[in-house]
C-alpha cells in the first residue's frame, strides 16, 4: 500500500516538474539538450520532460525601460537626462533573440544602442532645444535610430520618452528668459500686425467713401437733374391731393396743403 502511494506521488510529482505556464504577454522556447527550438509556445499549459528540456520565457508586451544619462548638446554642454524607453519583442524571433543575445538582452542590446543613438542625436542640438518644440523632434529621431538597428533583432521600439531634463545651474534661467523674451516678441509681433489690418481696413474703406462721392459728383449733370425734375411733375399729376408747385422750368417747389392754409 504505501508502495502504490510512493508511487503517485512521485507521478504527480514528475507531472507537475514537466508542467509550465506561459502567461498572456510571453513565449515560451524550449531548449532540449542544450538545442533551442525554433518555435515559440503561446500562452497557455506547456508539457516538457524536466530531465532533458527547459521551456525559456520571453515578454512580448511593451515594456518600459528607464535609464539616467548625460546627454552632450551641441554647445558642448552635458545634460542630465532620466529617459523612458517603450519598446517590445517580436514573438517569432523570440528564438533568434535567445540564441544570439541571451536573456539579459536589455542591458547587452537595448542599453548600448540607446547610448550610442541619443548621443549621437543629441549632439546635433542646442541644450535650450530640449526644452522647445524640438524635444519631440529629439525624441522620434533617437526612436528611429535605435529601431533601425534593433528591428533585424527581432526588437520594436515603440517610442522614446525625454521625461526629466536637467541643465547645468544657471543656464536653465538663461534658457528660461530667452524664451520668455521669444513669447514677448511673439506677442508684440502679433499686435503690430493687428493693429496694421486695422489700419488697412480703415484706409481701404475711406477709400471707398471718396471714390463713392466722386462717383456721385460726376455722375448729378444738368440733363439728370432735368429728367428727375420730369418724373417728379408726372407723379405729382397722379396724386389725388392739391399742392401748389411753384418751378422755375428746372426744380419743383412743392406747398403742401398745411402751408397753404398758413
Amino acid at each position: 500500500m504505501k508502495r502504490i502511494r510512493l508511487q503517485w506521488i512521485l507521478i504527480l510529482t514528475l507531472f507537475v516538474s514537466s508542467c509550465t505556464v506561459v502567461r498572456q504577454g510571453e513565449v515560451g522556447v524550449k531548449r532540449r539538450l542544450g538545442k533551442l527550438s525554433d518555435k515559440t509556445i503561446t500562452p497557455g499549459a506547456a508539457f516538457y520532460f524536466p530531465f532533458t528540456t527547459r521551456v525559456i520565457k520571453l515578454p512580448v508586451r511593451t515594456v518600459n525601460v528607464q535609464i539616467t544619462s548625460n546627454l552632450p548638446s551641441k554647445e558642448g554642454i552635458n545634460v542630465g537626462t532620466i529617459i523612458s524607453i517603450l519598446y517590445r519583442i517580436e514573438p517569432d524571433k523570440a528564438p533568434h533573440i535567445i540564441e544570439t543575445i541571451g536573456s539579459n538582452y536589455e542591458e547587452v542590446v537595448i542599453s548600448s544602442v540607446f547610448r550610442s543613438a541619443s548621443a549621437d542625436v543629441c549632439s546635433r542640438f542646442y541644450a535650450k532645444d530640449m526644452y522647445t518644440v524640438k524635444r519631440s523632434e529629439i525624441e522620434n529621431e533617437i526612436a528611429d535610430k535605435m529601431h533601425e538597428i534593433l528591428a533585424p533583432r527581432g526588437f520594436v521600439v515603440e517610442a522614446v520618452l525625454l521625461k526629466t531634463i536637467q541643465l547645468p545651474e544657471g543656464l536653465t534661467q538663461a534658457v528660461e528668459d530667452k524664451l520668455e523674451a521669444e513669447q514677448d516678441a511673439l506677442r508684440m509681433e502679433f499686435i503690430l500686425q493687428k493693429e496694421k489690418q486695422e489700419a488697412q481696413r480703415k484706409l481701404i474703406e475711406a477709400q471707398g467713401t471718396r471714390d463713392a462721392q466722386k462717383v456721385l459728383s460726376e455722375g448729378l449733370t444738368n440733363e439728370i437733374l432735368r429728367w428727375r425734375s420730369i418724373e417728379a411733375f408726372r407723379e405729382l399729376s397722379q396724386s389725388p391731393n392739391s399742392k401748389i408747385i411753384i418751378t422755375d422750368g428746372d426744380t419743383p417747389f412743392i406747398v403742401g396743403e398745411n402751408q397753404m392754409m398758413k
